[in-house]
């Protein structure tokens, strides 16, 4: 399973990278915002960082606008993927930009039956919100599961991109299920280390080291 890192933090993202833990990277305006930097440098930044797929998202809503935005968002480097929402207007978006070769993630998707629409759209992507869906009281995973039997059923070759993870469990979750790329904040992805046995068992190793009073170095 591929990670994506979720944030326009480019430290965080070299971090990550140089432990080998990104294969790509999403971003979407929410996180433009908090990076308070110019999409288009930030952006440039972390392609530069990152050879794997970059999402980058339109703002506009319109499809023609999409488009427009799309190429320029493209132009930045050749790993940019341009991000669009799963909108009529968006898939129109998703067809043409696909058509001329360039990668896609449909994002916002909460149905099977939207992702379903983006497959034969074209994207290269399809981004499902786990947790949103469970803060409504609706169950994230099964909506991950429902696409990649769909998926593999026909043949789709659209990534399934589980995003809004929100727990190390939401990522182990994906991976049982199939997913191909999760996306998730560089906190989420760090707590994947944690466990209590494992600082138990090295507190006590470091104890037990202690008393034989020697040293490696």
């Amino acid at each position: 399973m591929k990670f994506f890192v979720d944030t326009a933090d480019v430290p965080a993202i070299a971090e990550l990278h140089a432990l080998g833990m990104v294969d790509g990277v999403t971003t979407n305006p929410s996180l433009i915002l908090k990076s308070g930097r110019d999409i288009l440098e930030v952006t440039r930044e972390i392609c530069a960082l990152v050879p794997g797929p970059v999402s980058a998202e339109v703002v506009a809503t319109e499809a023609d606008a999409m488009i427009a935005e799309g190429r320029k968002l493209a132009a930045i480097a050749e790993n940019i993927t341009v991000k669009v929402p799963l909108t009529w207007d968006g898939l129109k978006a998703c067809k043409v930009l696909s058509g001329e070769g360039r990668m896609v993630n449909v994002t916002l998707c909460f149905s099977a039956n939207q992702a379903i629409l983006a497959a034969k759209a074209g994207a290269t992507f399809i981004s499902p919100f786990v947790g949103r869906l469970d803060d409504i009281n609706m169950d994230g995973m099964e909506l991950i599961s429902d696409i990649r039997t769909i998926y593999d059923n026909y043949g789709y070759s659209t990534q399934i991109l589980a995003a809004s993870i929100r727990t190390a469990n939401h990522i182990t979750q994906c991976a049982l299920i199939g997913a191909d790329v999760v996306t998730a904040p560089p906190a989420v992805i760090k707590a994947m280390i944690s466990h209590p046995l494992t600082d138990k068992g090295l507190e006590q190793f470091m104890k037990d080291w202690a008393k034989t009073g020697q040293k490696i170095l």
